[in-house]
């Protein structure tokens, strides 16, 4: 067990990382929480996402401001329609994807772990509940592992850096059920892609009927329907 070693959590305030970082503290990590503000407009899960880092006892949390919205190119970062009601199962890639969104995220917690002298950084992607998302495969995983042995000095070093995905390969009911079984408060994070002006979620988008499907297969209600 890596008991009190370091490790860079990515935590954007959403059930999948905030469940992410959850199994890494169980495992004894020490946690240091990356929440990068790039843009989106749903930006109601960067408050998500101080409540998380609280609730898990994070060592330190970083908000970190980088403007994709300034390159365009996703409905999440412009004033372009978020896609409403369409089949999950869809093989297009979505207009909510952001264009290397999770290799930008990546390389700055990179950056931070190497700081840190940690070799271990968390994220909540998943390739089974995730839009068709290039960046949420293992392949990109793998390729960043390899990437980062050969740009950091502690790589060329002889070190190495381990990306953990632990919920790759889950269901989004196996998600949330694992979250469950830590004690985790759902209530406290945010998934929908286009809330209203009160932060409501819309029920349409992709990521609320993924959530929604989620919570039904677990068989358990989501605590932020009680609101």
């Amino acid at each position: 067990m890596p008991r009190g070693r370091n490790a860079v959590v990515l935590l954007s305030g959403g059930l999948d990382s905030y469940t992410a970082a959850a199994m890494a503290r169980a495992d004894g990590y020490r946690l240091f929480a990356l929440t990068i503000e790039y843009g989106q407009r749903h930006a109601r899960e960067v408050e998500a996402a101080r409540k998380v880092a609280a609730a898990l006892g994070v060592v330190q949390h970083i908000e970190l401001a980088v403007d994709l919205a300034r390159f365009g190119g996703s409905s999440l970062t412009t004033t372009a329609p978020v896609p409403k009601d369409r089949p999950l199962d869809a093989a297009d890639i979505p207009s909510t994807y952001v264009p290397a969104r999770n290799t930008v995220f990546l390389a700055l917690a990179l950056a931070w772990a190497e700081t840190l002298q940690a070799a271990d950084i968390f994220l909540g992607v998943n390739v089974l509940d995730y839009s068709g998302y290039p960046d949420c495969r293992p392949e990109f995983i793998e390729a960043f592992e390899r990437l980062a042995a050969l740009a950091t000095a502690r790589g060329v070093g002889g070190g190495a850096f381990r990306v953990h995905a632990p919920l790759l390969k889950m269901t989004k009911a196996e998600i949330i059920r694992a979250g469950v079984a830590l004690g985790l408060d759902y209530s406290l994070t945010h998934s929908c892609y286009d809330p209203d002006p009160a932060g409501r979620p819309c029920h349409r988008c992709d990521s609320c009927r993924i959530r929604a499907a989620g919570f039904a297969h677990a068989g358990i209600e989501d605590p932020l329907l009680r609101r």
